[in-house]
């Protein structure tokens, strides 16, 4: 099979090779993969990879959707069954797997991250981190879901509470996550306020249904942020931009608020301000990614036609370095996905 290989740190590291097809495993399956979408850690595993474990040669992606080709033992799936991934492999035996919070598990494992990954024709994964979903949705859509979508979920219901009446700065919004924020917030009657940069980006943004964009290139986001809540702040604040950005997001919450994070695309070393802190009573919380309820509802919203991922761009398998590169570009709106031969453009896009 065809498959993008991280053998070693760097651009020149990543090649397209032909590699055996994957093994089945007890209480596995092999999907066929139909579409799989690019994440930032992608870019920070080939560059870096720093703290987490894994060894080299690896295939890189984390999420993806497909079709079941191969299924060991009895299952609830069937050979043939359209599925997208829950991207982890967890014990299922650990007190975390046990509560119902399988991101925490203590032998947890992402594809593309810790193992081989989906950007590949095929990837061997196991049945519990497999959910079943609908034949009419499209593909490159249903590709966003396990992380994008997910990790936004947990933001802004599990973790931020997000409710109609309640008002939202999310901070870098023309990226898959925080734009996911965007259409997550909407759903639950939030007013949100958010910060891209360019006349484009603004206008694809109000496009998507936000209610106020600031140009953090043009314009203070603090006082901005003031003049648009009448002085009071923003209930919570999604920012996943980390230390360029901080201070500002710190500064537009409202006393008693919150800002939830699951990334630091700037750096992770932004100053706590701890006076501020205790004296607006603010809170900081962290996340990554979501269990596999979160997922179920996200798949359930996606397939009633509550959101429609934001797709900037989708390449061939074989294009992955013309896709990594759309990645990094400051025009992306969006998410960037990879798709398998197999499968017609027309029908990913």
């Amino acid at each position: 099979m065809k498959a993008v290989v991280l053998n070693s740190r760097g651009k020149d590291g990543i090649r397209l090779q032909d590699i055996p097809l994957p093994k089945l495993k007890p209480k596995h399956a092999i999907v066929e993969l139909e579409a799989s979408s690019l994440n930032r850690v992608d870019i920070y595993m080939r560059d870096s990879g720093a703290g987490i474990t894994h060894s080299l040669p690896q295939i890189m992606g984390v999420d993806g959707v497909g079709r079941i080709k191969e299924i060991s033992g009895e299952s609830q799936f069937s050979v043939g069954q359209r599925v997208v991934l829950y991207p982890y492999f967890f014990c299922g035996s650990c007190q975390f797997c046990l509560s119902g919070e399988q991101p925490l598990c203590i032998s947890a494992k992402l594809p593309g991250e810790h193992v081989d990954g989906t950007f590949a024709n095929y990837i061997c994964m196991p049945t519990q981190s497999l959910l079943p979903i609908s034949e009419s949705v499209d593909a490159a859509e249903a590709s966003c879901l396990g992380v994008a979508y997910l990790t936004a979920w947990r933001m802004v219901f599990s973790k931020a509470g997000a409710s109609a009446g309640k008002t939202v700065l999310i901070v870098g919004a023309g990226g898959g996550v925080a734009l996911a924020c965007v259409h997550l917030c909407k759903i639950a009657g939030c007013r949100v306020i958010a910060t891209t940069s360019g006349e484009a980006k603004k206008s694809k943004l109000y496009e998507v249904g936000a209610d106020a964009v600031i140009d953090y290139k043009e314009e203070d986001v603090k006082n901005k942020v003031m003049e648009l809540t009448v002085g009071q702040g923003v209930d919570f604040a999604i920012d996943n931009v980390g230390e360029l950005s901080w201070s500002s997001t710190l500064k537009s919450l409202k006393r008693g608020g919150l800002v939830v994070t699951c990334g630091a695309t700037t750096g992770g070393d932004a100053s706590a301000e701890l006076q501020r802190m205790f004296i607006r009573q603010l809170s900081v919380l962290g996340s990554t990614m979501g269990n596999i309820s979160e997922l179920r509802s996200v798949v359930k919203a996606f397939e009633q036609g509550l959101f429609k991922p934001v797709i900037d761009s989708s390449y061939a398998l074989e294009d992955f370095e013309d896709a990594f590169r759309r990645l990094e570009s400051p025009e992306r709106f969006g998410k960037v996905v990879l798709y398998n031969a197999s499968f017609t453009k027309k029908s990913i896009n």
